[in-house]
């Protein structure tokens, strides 16, 4: 009889290993396959039309000091279910958002140990996602991983835009190669930054952006990044499989795990059409619902600041130069020299304000209010700032005071130069400064190496932080944009005040030597998919050497470039970053950064290409005007777009803002021009784009007196 028990027994699991699970997206376009191989490893693929996207991949953990989570397993368990919901974000590009999937629970079983894993599988329509859950169990309560072993195995040696894979830094300009070509170029790829560390010649980070040569759009990424480590990608070049790589704490760990505990998803993002890549939502899908039940405080806003001037060393965030070294609260700064160049003093900032005031900005953020930065980079240094204390020349309650009375808000600049702990200690009382003196928004910075010594910026300790930071300031009712942070992976949708993210290379380095002029138009495709990116746009001196004359760096962008970025580059958080008296010179180019819109009711991409081309139609919430934005990668291009996306039997005003004729990133980069028309749903536009060009377009509503005499489109 006991014979017969096994053998019985030895069957049912053989022929659990050899049953494949397959699960498909609601449009049916996307099959996922799952089983658990003969050799007990769970595996998963992935196809789209008929076509493989992702072969047979492994998926698994390798734990620490103990047996690990990468074979041996029996299916237990499968369940199926289908979702389908509409939800509302507090803010973002569309008005509603569907969320609409299959799913698959795979519950395995590890009997040599007794340990349970679950997979979990979400398809949409415009990809897949899986995360490893670990359920409340015996054998597996506390461990420590000691790498993820998730792979992506590609069906051939795709085009792909890259940045190196790094524990620190997103701050690079992209490469465009064939996956075979990364470890060539990698070196080359590879420029310096504050901090940064790299694990391998073939190492690339996500949100990674691909094209086979059937015309398939790759994405992969990771959503809901919650007390995990960051994953890059590492690269198998000899059979082109990418395998995922945690980033590490200081003692070489890849996280500490507590069960129940989930990781974050994996996400796969596949079609034949490069606008579906933009326009999915399913990076926010697999996010949870908001968490904050008051969000009537959380609202976009366009600003300008003291800020530029000090990326192109025109001015400076220190006070004096005297000082070799600074020690908070017993530096005597009103004994000190000032150096003649702070451009964080009250009579400046309250031209900033005024120039606000007129023009019709919500806010002006200023770097460089307070004491700590005459050494406050690259020295190891804890306590660095303490985010309360002025400088002499600037005056807290003046400019509270004077901002209020021209209705603009002040935003508050935190810089931590990495001290993240120094940070959190003085969290809450400078949350309640800002609540005290009416700042509802914080730009957070994290430059440089990360204390605790040995954390980088990406691993576990600190995405920690970055979300209680977040978290923290909802208490309070303050909206943070974090720069030099984690990348975002969807958490918006969960905690909305996070209203935005630098975490890739913005604006500044095109002050610090410039940015690859299609740089813009792969941003979309890569850093965005998981958030808005509060990329400091609307430059139009494009010749450094005009504000610093030892500063001999080029913006790689025309004005008609920079205008379609408040469209291109979706953020809540909009900054017009560049000097006023600049913007005055060309009055009628600025006109575009002060009428777009911040939120959205609707987003149509009409056009898209990585590292090519983006053109994006966006409809203003709560209003009948569109915003269109087209930004143009390397060579010159024509751009032919309808209108259809207008209400029908409506009229309305086009204004154009397009390259001149004669227009060029490098050589003419102010050429411009502005034209309107009369537009309605059946008009269509051909327009010339200038390397490193663009176009941006406003329509608005008007009646039959005011189109009589435009020309028609």
């Amino acid at each position: 009889m006991k014979k017969i028990l096994l053998y019985v027994t030895f069957c049912l699991f053989a022929v659990n290993y050899s049953i494949a699970q397959s699960l498909q997206s609601p449009n049916g376009n996307l099959e996922m396959q799952f089983e658990v191989q003969e050799d007990s490893i769970p595996v998963y693929a992935l196809s789209y039309k008929g076509k493989e996207v992702i072969k047979t991949s492994k998926l698994g953990l390798s734990l620490k000091d103990r047996e690990d989570l990468l074979s041996g397993f029996a299916i237990e368990s499968t369940d199926e279910s289908t979702f389908d919901n509409t939800w509302t974000p507090v803010w973002g590009e569309t008005k509603e958002i569907r969320n609409h999937y299959n799913e698959l629970v795979v519950s395995l079983n590890q009997p040599s140990t007794e340990r349970k894993l679950v997979i979990r599988f979400r398809l949409f329509n415009d990809g897949l996602g899986f995360r490893y859950e670990f359920p409340q169990q015996d054998k597996l309560v506390y461990f420590v991983i000691e790498e993820e072993r998730t792979q992506f195995a590609m069906t051939g040696d795709h085009t792909a835009f890259w940045i190196p894979g790094d524990y620190d830094s997103q701050e690079y300009d992209y490469t465009e190669s064939k996956l075979s070509e990364i470890r060539g170029k990698f070196d080359v790829a590879l420029t310096d930054n504050a901090s940064q560390e790299q694990f391998s010649k073939t190492g690339v980070q996500t949100s990674l952006m691909m094209k086979t040569e059937d015309d398939l759009y790759i994405n992969l990424h990771e959503a809901a990044l919650i007390d995990y480590s960051l994953m890059n990608l590492n690269l198998d070049d000899e059979n082109l499989i990418f395998e995922s790589w945690l980033t590490p704490d200081a003692v070489g760990n890849k996280g500490y795990i507590q069960a129940p505990a989930v990781s974050p998803w994996r996400t796969v993002m596949v079609s034949d059409d490069a606008r579906d890549i933009l326009s999915s939502n399913m990076n926010l899908n697999l996010n949870e619902p908001n968490k904050i039940e008051d969000t009537s405080w959380i609202k976009p806003m366009k600003y300008i600041g003291v800020w530029w001037e000090m990326i192109t060393g025109k001015s400076s965030w220190n006070y004096t130069d005297e000082l070799p070294s600074v020690k908070l609260g017993e530096t005597d700064f009103s004994k000190t020299k000032p150096n003649g160049k702070h451009a964080a003093n009250t009579d400046h900032v309250k031209e900033y304000i005024d120039f606000a005031a007129e023009h019709g900005f919500d806010g002006v953020l200023v770097e460089g209010w307070n004491e700590g930065w005459e050494d406050w980079f690259g020295k190891s240094k804890d306590y660095v700032f303490d985010f309360v204390t002025p400088y002499p020349d600037f005056d807290v309650e003046a400019i509270h005071d004077y901002a209020q009375s021209k209705g603009v808000k002040m935003i508050m600049h935190h810089e931590t130069s990495g001290a993240i702990r120094n940070y959190e200690r003085h969290m809450d009382t400078a949350y309640q400064f800002m609540n005290k003196y009416d700042y509802p928004a914080v730009k957070s910075g994290y430059v440089g190496d990360i204390i605790p010594r040995g954390e980088y910026h990406y691993g576990q300790w600190a995405v920690n932080h970055f979300l209680y930071a977040v978290k923290k300031a909802a208490d309070y009712k303050v909206m943070v944009n974090a720069h030099e942070a984690v990348r975002p992976t969807g958490l918006r949708r969960t905690y909305p005040n996070l209203i935005g993210n630098e975490s890739a290379r913005g604006t500044e380095f095109q002050a610090f030597g410039g940015s690859k002029p299609n740089h813009v138009t792969v941003l979309p495709f890569t850093r965005l998919i998981g958030g808005p990116m509060d990329y400091t746009p609307g430059i139009f001196e494009m010749d450094i050497s005009k504000l610093n004359p030892d500063n001999n760096s080029h913006v790689n962008s025309t004005i008609a470039n920079q205008l379609a970025l408040y469209v291109t580059m979706y953020s809540p958080l909009q900054m017009a970053a560049d000097l006023p008296e600049n913007y005055n010179r060309f009055p009628d180019a600025f006109q575009f950064i002060k009428d777009v819109a911040l939120d959205w009711d609707e987003s149509i991409y009409l056009e898209a290409e990585p590292g090519d081309y983006i053109t994006v139609a966006r409809k203003e919430k709560g209003s009948g005007n569109w915003f269109v934005g087209n930004v143009n990668g390397n060579e010159v291009r024509t751009s032919k777009i309808k209108f259809d996306f207008l209400e029908k039997g409506k009229k309305y005003i086009a204004t154009v803002y397009s390259d001149a004729a004669d227009a060029h990133y490098k050589t003419n980069p102010q050429a411009y021009e502005i034209k309107k028309y009369r537009v309605n749903s059946k008009s269509e536009l051909s327009q010339k784009s200038a390397p490193g060009g663009g176009y941006a377009i406003s329509i608005m509503e008007a009646d039959k007196s005011e189109i009589k005499d435009l020309k028609k489109l």
